[in-house]
Parts: structure tokens; C-alpha cells; sequence
């Protein structure tokens, strides 16, 4: 039994070792995964409550106040960070890609919206899911491309017309690297910014609460509001008396929570804009509130299973002094569980989700969602043209 024996030593030995060098391997998978995510959890994206918004340089002001009876005209507009065109489809939507545009595309479509922005000559524009150096972008600064673009300089650097914008940005999102799914996200940067004809007496980041806890947190947006004042005139006596405001709230609600995240931040909205109302301020509040407005008929555009389900507002719960305007003639966002181009447009999903929540001191002229056939973005944008009382 000798030889027998040797075997079955030998045998146990073999298994011996195999068990080591595979707990070796699983060890050091456990370790590094277990640094990664403290890397994640050191280098996590921690707000302030309120910060101050950051001022973009290369931008410019064409006036000091707001006028009461001007007409003046905003914009809100999801630019889909460049790379969620009418080609696109997105793994969080039911789609596939993760990567959704080659840099030449991405150049292509932030260069359509902001050529489209300039020719709507609005006095403030609302911007959402702007990229800053983020992989799935290609690393463009699509903030400073924006506040060059839309301000225009002679060689002096001195502003030639009314083509003159300052803008402020805040980060919603920002993650060193986001490890799923396969390819990874890698980095984001991005946020939200407004861009003003008019000097602001100030600009801030105001976070709304996160819904999702470690280790998920992680890798997920930060959102919030980007809160921008500026200074009311009379023209005919002057500047308003203490200190009266218009308020402009631009904001990015949840997406992809099962619900409790948008009714904390909606109630965390619903609290600000009433505390800005009962001081005498205008307020606009817009943007995309991932939530349809139960006020607009949204009948024509039908939910299909399998597709992202938004949201919704009830705004009867919100004080009888603001009005929430959408214009529901064209959709202001499309599924991307597919890509657009060439697809069935009379069977796609469509939503309501962008638009404008306004205080009754503010006249409302006309609200316009412009069908650009989702050519740039996955959004429309939204334009709507006011006065202040």
C-alpha cells in the first residue's frame, strides 16, 4: 500500500496548495475591492448645505437689474452632457450602450445647442447635465464651451451687442470613477448652470436630500438647486425698495430612485419657494423635475411597459400663489431604451418633465416646448416669455 499511500499524500498536498494560492487570490480580490470602495467613500463628493455657486470666467453681463413690465424670455434645456442625440440609447433606460457618442459627436451636439441657445437670444437660460472633463464626454468642458459660445468678444475682450452672458454652475454629480457596468462609466463631472444677461447679487448651491445610502451613495448624483438673485428695477422710480428680488431656482430632480427621493426633494422645494414668496420676491423655479406636473394633460402621450416610468407632482399641494407651466403640444423628453433615429415615432415613450414653476407676481406671456426632434439631446427645450408685475 506504499505507493498508494504516496499518491493520496502527494494528491493532499496538490489540494493543499490549491486552496492556498486560490485563497491567496480571493484575499487580495477582497482587498482590493475593500480599497477601492474606501478610496470611493474618502473621495466622495460631500457638499455643503449651501455653498456659493462658482462664477465661470470668460462670461460678461449686458445689464445691472431686471425690469418690472419688460418682456424678457427663459429657457430651460437637459443637453444630455453632449452625448444622449437622436443616435442614442442608455443602459439605465432598458437601452445598451453605456458609451453613447464618439468625441466628433459629442463636439457636434454641444455645438447644435449652443447655436440654437444663441439664436433664441433669452435673457436666462437653465442648463442641466453639463459636463466638465467626464469620461463619457471625452473630457470637454462643455460649462466654459456654453459661456464662450454665448459671449461673444472683439479682440479687446470688450463685448460686441447684447450677446453677453455670465454663468454660474454647481456640481450634481461628481465621482472619480464609477465602476459599472462593463465598459465602466469611469469619472463624471457634471452639473447644472444658468447664465444671466444680468449681474447677480449672488449665486448658490443649495443641496437637496440624497435618497440612496453607502455603498450605493457612492456612485450616484448629489442634487440639488442652483439658486441665482438678481436685482429688480422699477423704471420708473428706480431700483425696488428693500432689497426685492427675482429668484431664479434651476434644478435637476431624481431619476432613478423607487420615489422617496423625489418627494424629499420636491418637499425641500416646495418649502423654498414659498419662504422666497413670502418676502416679495419673483420667482421662477424650472428645469427638469423628472416628475410630470399633475395639472398638464398628459394623455397623449402613453406610458409603455418596459420603459422608464417618471413621476409626478401634485400641485395642489403647493400654495394657489404659483402656477406650473408646461406646454404639452410636444414632448419635452424621449425614452432611451432605443435610439431615436429611425425608430417608430408614433409608438415611442415620450414624457413631460421639463418646465416652469412661477409665483403669481410674475405675468406669464406664452410657454413653448420647440421640437427639435431630439436631434442634440434627449430633451426639448423649453422657452417661455414673461413680465414682472
Amino acid at each position: 500500500y506504499g505507493e498508494e499511500v504516496l499518491i493520496c499524500t502527494k494528491g493532499l498536498k496538490d489540494m493543499k496548495k490549491f486552496f492556498k494560492w486560490l485563497g491567496i487570490v480571493i484575499g487580495t480580490i477582497v482587498l482590493l475591492v475593500a480599497l477601492f470602495f474606501g478610496y470611493l467613500t474618502i473621495a466622495e463628493y460631500r457638499p455643503k448645505d449651501v455653498e456659493e455657486a462658482e462664477t465661470l470666467e470668460g462670461g460678461a453681463y449686458w445689464n445691472q437689474y431686471v425690469y418690472i413690465g419688460n418682456e424678457m424670455s427663459i429657457i430651460t434645456w437637459n443637453t444630455g452632457y453632449g452625448a444622449l442625440g437622436e443616435n442614442a440609447d442608455f443602459f439605465m433606460d432598458g437601452g445598451e450602450s453605456v458609451m453613447t457618442a464618439d468625441k466628433d459627436l459629442v463636439k457636434e451636439n454641444i455645438t447644435g445647442i449652443a447655436e440654437y441657445l444663441k439664436g433664441e437670444k433669452s435673457n436666462f437660460i437653465f442648463l442641466q447635465e453639463v459636463d466638465r472633463k467626464s469620461r463619457r464626454s471625452y473630457y470637454e468642458d462643455e460649462a466654459l464651451f456654453y459661456t464662450n459660445y454665448l459671449t461673444e468678444y472683439d479682440t479687446d475682450k470688450v463685448v460686441r451687442g447684447q450677446d453677453a452672458f455670465g454663468a454660474n454652475f454647481a456640481y450634481n454629480f461628481k465621482v472619480s470613477f464609477i465602476p459599472y457596468p462593463i465598459p465602466p462609466i469611469g469619472k463624471v463631472n457634471s452639473g447644472i448652470m444658468t447664465l444671466t444677461d444680468t449681474i447677480p447679487s449672488s449665486s448658490e448651491r443649495i443641496s437637496l436630500p440624497c435618497p440612496f445610502k453607502w455603498p450605493t451613495r457612492l456612485g450616484n448624483l448629489k442634487r440639488c438647486m442652483l439658486v441665482t438673485r438678481l436685482n429688480v428695477c422699477d423704471p420708473e422710480v428706480g431700483p425696488i425698495a428693500g432689497g426685492r428680488e427675482l429668484v431664479l431656482i434651476n434644478l435637476h430632480l431624481e431619476a432613478y430612485d423607487s420615489g422617496e427621493g423625489k418627494a424629499l426633494q420636491t418637499a425641500q422645494f416646495k418649502e423654498f419657494i414659498e419662504s422666497e414668496i413670502e418676502k416679495g420676491n419673483y420667482v421662477i423655479a424650472g428645469g427638469d423635475f423628472n416628475q410630470i406636473f399633475s395639472n398638464i394633460d398628459t394623455s397623449m402621450y402613453p406610458f409603455y411597459e418596459g420603459t422608464w416610468n417618471c413621476g409626478k407632482i401634485d400641485v395642489d399641494e403647493f400654495p394657489n400663489n404659483v402656477s406650473f407651466i408646461m406646454d404639452n403640444s410636444v414632448p419635452t423628453c424621449r425614452s432611451l431604451d432605443k435610439a431615436y433615429k429611425d425608430a417608430d415615432k408614433d409608438t415611442f415613450q415620450y414624457y413631460m418633465i421639463d418646465g416652469f414653476v412661477v409665483s403669481d407676481n410674475i405675468e406669464i406671456i406664452k410657454c413653448e416646448t420647440k421640437d427639435l426632434g431630439f436631434k442634440y439631446t434627449d430633451h426639448n427645450p423649453v422657452v417661455m416669455k414673461f413680465k414682472l408685475k
